[in-house]
């Protein structure tokens, strides 16, 4: 049984523990307290020696023995305690006592234990008190007379026992308490640094999400716009010579489409740089918050994604695949109603995408462009047959991510996206979308 609390609070990794002491000014103070414990035991020994009839080196011995039990109160604060008692008979041991029940007070000793030592130390000091104030009185050494002996051995056993017994019960609280609240600042400390990790994950889970969804707009807006702008060149450069009213009109098509292009391309990097004012004003404020900055710059792209595209563009859309000399049909289910913004746009995307993707890969194809309204989602369907070898390839690059990207803003609002080959030999690009987007 051994204290706790401050006993072995301040033990740093540079202390060195000795036996059952783990600071060396421990040691020090307890190793101090048992030779002037012993100190006052030996003296104390010589009058109880004339008492009981000893030679005076065995009382002497006796004292040091009994005292110097107080430098183990740290580690065995009932034993000494124990020794305590048994020699208040002897009229011994008034450091040892005190000490040594402010110690274990103080311990992590069940309070049964510490209240019946307690109770031994104040029954023995009342009774060794009240049978020496009698004997004063017989022997006429104390005048006050034997109304003032029960008085007295109550405020002398009272004194001796309740002062460091109360004040050991509430350093030993003190010091649990200071346990508990560092215990609960590291945990806190802990729980914060979780979070902190937490919040950095999440910020950069937005930026990578962020990126990807402008890397989509970008491929979207590039892809289609140069796509038919480079099936209008070549068309431009046959026609040139035999057409020349035709090759005027595939020119204006070319700079209409490429003032398009760069129209929505500096939408984009508008908000762009509209995400990077908002860090740089975190910054400038000395309060960088990147998930913060990452979540105004969502922001701006959701409100720049309200005047995107939308359904009603699609007709415009088919259109000029067919001005570049594709065959295109375009047919529209049900009655047309407004749809969340998002939805919108995700739809005219995936449209725009799949004729890009059949400008590259199948040249010359005819498509169907199939759009239904539903009860409570938006289906569409682009299908094109298979390639006409006689019409000449555009040669058009692919990165591979269009229907990555496709695939990705149909399941991003909880839709359904499936693509593959048709028993014809063609391609078939279908998508079902919610009518509204979950928050």
């Amino acid at each position: 049984m051994t204290a706790t609390g401050a006993d072995h609070d301040s033990a740093g990794t540079t202390s060195r523990g000795w036996w059952w002491w783990e600071r060396r000014r421990s040691a020090a103070l307890d190793i101090g307290l048992g030779l002037a414990s012993a100190f006052e035991c030996a003296l104390e020994g010589v009058k109880f020696a004339g008492d009981a009839g000893v030679p005076v080196p065995a009382g002497v011995l006796f004292g040091l023995v009994a005292g110097a039990t107080l430098a183990a109160r740290r580690r065995w604060p009932v034993a000494v305690v124990l020794v305590s008692i048994a020699v208040t008979p002897a009229n011994m041991g008034f450091l040892l006592g005190i000490v040594g029940l402010y110690t274990l007070a103080a311990s992590e000793v069940p309070r049964r234990i510490t209240a019946a030592l307690a109770g031994m130390c104040l029954a023995g000091t009342f009774i060794v008190t009240f049978v020496r104030m009698n004997q004063s009185v017989d022997d006429g050494a104390f005048s006050g007379g034997r109304s003032l002996v029960l008085l007295f051995s109550v405020v002398m056993s009272l004194g001796l026992t309740a002062p460091p017994l109360l004040l050991g019960l509430y350093i030993g609280a003190r010091r649990r308490l200071m346990e508990s609240l560092r215990e609960r600042a590291d945990s806190l400390e802990r729980e914060l640094s979780l979070l902190a990790d937490r919040a950095e994950e999440r910020a950069e889970w937005a930026r990578t999400e962020e990126r990807t969804r402008i890397a989509r707009e970008m491929h979207d807006v590039v892809a289609h716009r140069v796509s038919l702008m480079v099936v209008h060149a070549a068309a431009l450069q046959a026609v040139a010579r035999k057409d020349p009213e035709k090759a005027v009109k595939n020119a204006v098509l070319v700079g209409d489409m490429g003032r398009q292009a760069l129209t929505e391309l500096r939408e984009m990097l508008g908000v762009l740089r509209s995400g990077e004012a908002v860090r740089a004003d975190a910054a400038s404020a000395l309060a960088p918050v990147p998930l913060a900055a990452v979540g105004a710059a969502a922001e701006a792209a959701a409100a720049a994604a309200e005047e995107g595209p939308c359904l009603a563009d699609i007709e415009a859309l088919v259109g000029q695949s067919r001005e570049a000399g594709m065959v295109v049909e375009l047919a529209v289910h049900g009655a047309a109603r407004a749809y969340d913004a998002l939805v919108e746009q995700t739809a005219y995307r995936v449209v725009q995408e799949a004729l890009t993707n059949v400008h590259k890969h199948a040249a010359g194809a005819k498509v169907m462009v199939r759009l239904a309204h539903r009860d409570d989602e938006v289906a569409m369907q682009v299908e094109n047959g298979p390639a006409d070898v006689a019409s000449p390839d555009a040669g058009l690059p692919s990165g591979g991510n269009g229907l990555v990207g496709m695939r990705e803003r149909v399941l991003a609002l909880g839709g359904v996206f499936v693509s593959g080959v048709t028993d014809a030999g063609g391609w078939r690009v279908s998508a079902v979308l919610p009518d509204r987007v979950a928050p």
